[in-house]
C-alpha cells in the first residue's frame, strides 16, 4: 500500500503483508539506547523480522571465509537481537490473533515523528461474524531510556465473549544473519510472579548480560480491573496468562510496562533489581504520564533540530523522517555508543559504526543537538586508537601508525570483504575532517589539546 504524505507522519492504510517486512523497518522506533522494530505485539506467523536491539550489546561472529590474509578480521561484529519485550498473545472465542490467518480490515499505522510513538489500529474477524477491534500505541521512553511501555487496546465489536491475554518476555531469539546459524543468548534465570516476569540471558561470547522485566495492567474503560494469572516459565522465557468475560461494545486496554537494562550500565549481581524496579517505577507512573514525558522530550529536539520546507509536503515529511531516525538512534550522552548505519531499523550492517559517522552525521549534531553530543562522537573514536594502531601493525605498519577500521564495535577491524577492510582508507581521512569541523565549528582548541592532536 502506497504511504501517506503527512507532514508530522508516516502513515499506512491497508494491510499487505508482502510489504510488512519492509514497514517493520519503516516504523521503528528507537531511543538512542535501545530500538524496536515494528514487529506485531500479537503473534504473527506469516514472513516478518523479528527485532529488539540494545546499544552496545554485540557478538563477536566468527569470520565465514575460504581463505585468509594477514590482518584480515577474526569476526564480524554484530548488534545482536534481544530480547522480545513486546510480546502480547491474544485469543478470543479460542482462536489465536494471528494477522497471518483472520481476515484484516481498516489496517492503519502510524508513526508519530512529532510526539514519538507508534500506532496500529485493525478490526479483525476472530471467528465468522464476530470482530474484534484492536489498537496498539507504544513507544521507547527518551527520559527513561530502559523502559518500553505499550497500550494495547481490544473491544469485541459485535460479541461477547472470552479473551486472553498473555504478556510476556522472550529471549529465545535468533539472528537471521547469523553466519552459522546458531544462537548467540544462553538463560540464566527466569521468574513469573503476579503480573510480573523477568528473564536474565547472557551472551555466548563476551559474558554481556541483559535483564527484562516487565509489569502490567488491565482497564476495562478507567478502571482497573483484578486479575487471577497464571505465571509460567521455560529457558529463556516468561509469562503470565489471565483470561475474562468480555462484553460487546466494550474496550480493554492492556498497559505493559518493561525495563530492558544491561551489564554495560549496572553490575550484573544488580540487573535483576534495577530491572523489576524501574519496570514497577514504569507502572506506577502510568502510561499516560510516561507518554507525556515523550511529548514534552520530543518537543525540544524538534525545537532545536526542525527543519520547515514550505511548499512541498513530501519533502518535509521526507526530511523530518531524515532527523527522527537520527535522533532516535543516538542520543549523544554516552561516548560507548555510536550509530550504526541502519540506526534500530534491522541487522543488516550489524549495527557496527562505519565512517559515515564522521563524514555524514556529526554536521546534524553539530548543528542540532550540542557541543557534548557532537564530542561524544570524537571521543568514541579516540577510545579506539590503541586498536588503530593493532589493525596498522597487523598490516606491517610501524612507529604508531594508526588505521582506524572501515567497521567496528570497540576499535578492531570486523568487515568481512578484504577490498573494503584493505584498500578503502579514506576512513582516517574521515575522522581527521570531522575533528577539523568541530574545531572550526566550536572553537573547542582544548579537545586538540586533550584528545585530537593524538
Amino acid at each position: 500500500m502506497p504511504l501517506l504524505t503527512d507532514q508530522w507522519k508516516i502513515i499506512e492504510e491497508g494491510w499487505d503483508p508482502k510489504q510488512h517486512q519492509g514497514s517493520e523497518s519503516l516504523f521503528s522506533l528507537g531511543n538512542g539506547h535501545m530500538g524496536q522494530r515494528a514487529n506485531f505485539e500479537e503473534d504473527y506467523s506469516g514472513q516478518h523480522l523479528q527485532g529488539s536491539y540494545v546499544a552496545g550489546i554485540y557478538y563477536p561472529d566468527k569470520t565465514r571465509v575460504g581463505w585468509w590474509k594477514n590482518g584480515y578480521p577474526e569476526y564480524f561484529a554484530k548488534v545482536l537481537n534481544s530480547v522480545n519485550w513486546i510480546g502480547i498473545k491474544i485469543e478470543a472465542e479460542g482462536r489465536s490473533l494471528d494477522l497471518h490467518t483472520v481476515p484484516v480490515t481498516d489496517f492503519y499505522r502510524e508513526l508519530n515523528m512529532k510526539e514519538g510513538y507508534l500506532l496500529r489500529s485493525f478490526i479483525a474477524e476472530i471467528q465468522p461474524g464476530k470482530k474484534l477491534k484492536i489498537e496498539a500505541q507504544r513507544f521507547l521512553s527518551l527520559k527513561r531510556k530502559e523502559i518500553g511501555a505499550i497500550r494495547y487496546s481490544i473491544t469485541p465489536v459485535n460479541f461477547s465473549g472470552k479473551l486472553s491475554f498473555t504478556p510476556y518476555l522472550d529471549f529465545d531469539v535468533v539472528n537471521h544473519d547469523s553466519n552459522y546459524d546458531e544462537k548467540f543468548w544462553e538463560g540464566i534465570s527466569q521468574e513469573a510472579g503476579e503480573q510480573t516476569a523477568m528473564v536474565i540471558a547472557k551472551t555466548k561470547k563476551l559474558d554481556f548480560q541483559v535483564a527484562a522485566a516487565m509489569a502490567y495492567e488491565l482497564h476495562a474503560g478507567d478502571n482497573l480491573l483484578t486479575l487471577e494469572s497464571a505465571a509460567s516459565t521455560r529457558n529463556k522465557y516468561a509469562e503470565n496468562h489471565f483470561e475474562i468475560d468480555g462484553l460487546e461494545g466494550s474496550t480493554y486496554h492492556l498497559y505493559k510496562y518493561a525495563a530492558v537494562v544491561s551489564s554495560l550500565n549496572h553490575a550484573k549481581d544488580k540487573l535483576s533489581q534495577a530491572a523489576k524496579q524501574l519496570a514497577e517505577d514504569a507502572r506506577e507512573a502510568g502510561f499516560q504520564r510516561l507518554l507525556n514525558e515523550q511529548k514534552n522530550l520530543w518537543a525540544k529536539y524538534w525545537q532545536n533540530s526542525d527543519i520547515r520546507i514550505d511548499g512541498d509536503a513530501k519533502a518535509q515529511q521526507a526530511i523530518r523522517y531524515n532527523i527522527f531516525q537520527l535522533t532516535q538512534t543516538y542520543t549523544g550522552d554516552d561516548p560507548r555508543l555510536n550509530i550504526g548505519p541502519k540506526g534500530f531499523t534491522g541487522e543488516k550492517y550489524g549495527g557496527s559504526t562505519y565512517w559515515d559517522t564522521e563524514a555524514y552525521c556529526l554536521p546534524f549534531y553539530m548543528a542540532s543537538a550540542g557541543q557534548e553530543v557532537a564530542k561524544n562522537l570524537l571521543v568514541y573514536r579516540y577510545r579506539h586508537l590503541e586498536k588503530a594502531i593493532e589493525n596498522a601493525r597487523k598490516l606491517g605498519f610501524t612507529n604508531g601508525a594508526a588505521l582506524y577500521p572501515m567497521v567496528t564495535m570497540n576499535g578492531e577491524e570486523c568487515h568481512n570483504e578484504w577490498e573494503i577492510t584493505f584498500e578503502e582508507i579514506h576512513r582516517n581521512g574521515a575522522i581527521a575532517f570531522a575533528i577539523y569541523n568541530y574545531t572550526r565549528y566550536y572553537g573547542d582548541e582544548n579537545y586538540l589539546a586533550e584528545y585530537g592532536l593524538e
